[in-house]
């Protein structure tokens, strides 16, 4: 897996629609946008977004995949602290 993700192309990756590929395994990600405010999170995301390219001197992407990792790590801290 991880290969082959090393392996695909910047071009390759804009053509997979990733919310339909992962919405088979997770259904939410198919049907939150008629129920999620989504203006109001895209909103505080861009000013996170923008924090950490202003405070950081990252460019779009690593300043995406940082929020991106900081988002998992969160997700995975609060998952271990509900067991």
């Amino acid at each position: 897996m991880e290969n082959s993700l090393i392996k695909t192309s910047e071009e390759t990756e804009e053509k997979i629609d990733w919310t339909n590929a992962w919405g088979k395994k997770y259904p939410i990600l198919l049907k939150y946008q008629a129920e999620v405010n989504i203006p109001n999170y895209a909103h505080r995301i861009n000013i996170m977004l923008d924090e950490l390219k202003q405070d950081y001197q990252f460019n779009e992407q690593d300043a995406m995949l940082v929020l991106k990792d900081i988002l998992y790590n969160v997700w995975k801290n609060r998952k271990a602290k509900s067991k």
